[in-house]
């Protein structure tokens, strides 16, 4: 009876205070690349070749780094004869907007918080429920995550739900098959009107190293209309939960945690 009491007390308070608190991760985490083309020797086309989703691409002889592709792999970062490209520890990486994922050398703008009336509406409680549209698993595994005593995504009032019936929205992981393109469909006209759709991960948001093969449809906004997006090959729950956060209006300051 007392083993479970001790071990509690030993553990301590677990729970991550963000966002109030700056998280402390992993020194080998990466997180918000950074581009400096200054760097850059013209008609250099290292990154781009290197690259194995085609993430970046070279505009106006700078490159661009599309998140939204990206798999976070640092080929690229080994590639570059300059080091013009580097990722940092920031998890903050999720949109509203799909064009808001091609980074340069300009701040990247992050994703908004929803009308006062959306806020109001989903601001306390908020429900998804999650589709795995032939991911992997690795995206679903980070999800799960944030159910775990550390992220504790109920205390913001959001929850994952088995019925999308009982949801406000869905959660999509996944490059979305062909075998998966009606479920979805089917269970995004289940969940009432008004909803909200966030595409988590690579795949769900452009198909991932997956784009453009046969047996995918590139991503969720090829079936449905996307609310938010959260890159990652998989996304860190932080990120996730910043970007859900963030479309709350929980969180406004868009560099608050910019190292």
């Amino acid at each position: 009876m007392f083993k479970p009491l001790r071990t509690r007390q030993r553990q301590g308070h677990q729970t991550t205070g963000f966002p109030n608190e700056l998280p402390q991760l992993p020194a080998r985490f990466r997180g918000r690349p950074i581009i400096d083309s200054s760097k850059c020797p013209n008609g250099c086309t290292e990154c781009v070749d290197s690259c194995p989703t085609g993430a970046i691409e070279i505009s106006e002889g700078k490159p661009q780094l599309d998140l939204g592709k990206c798999t976070f792999c640092l080929e690229c970062t080994e590639a570059c004869p300059e080091d013009a490209i580097s990722f940092t520890p920031n998890f903050q990486l999720a949109t509203s907007k799909r064009d808001d994922l091609i980074i340069g050398d300009d701040t990247m703008r992050l994703a908004d918080a929803l009308d006062k009336k959306s806020r109001a509406l989903f601001g306390r409680s908020l429900a998804f429920r999650q589709v795995s549209a032939g991911g992997c698993n690795g995206c679903e595994a980070e999800i799960n995550a944030l159910s775990n005593v550390v992220f504790d995504l109920s205390r913001f009032g959001i929850s994952m739900v088995a019925s999308p019936r009982h949801a406000d929205g869905l959660i999509i992981t996944g490059p979305v098959t062909h075998n998966m393109r009606g479920a979805l469909e089917t269970t995004y006209n289940a969940v009432p009107d008004p909803k909200l759709v966030v595409a988590v991960g690579g795949c769900a948001i452009s198909g991932g190293p997956f784009r453009d093969m046969s047996a995918v449809n590139n991503g969720a906004e090829s079936v449905v209309p996307v609310d938010l997006y959260v890159p990652g090959c998989p996304p860190h729950p932080l990120t996730i939960l910043d970007g859900l956060l963030r479309l709350l209006g929980r969180i406004e300051d868009g560099e608050r945690f910019s190292k």
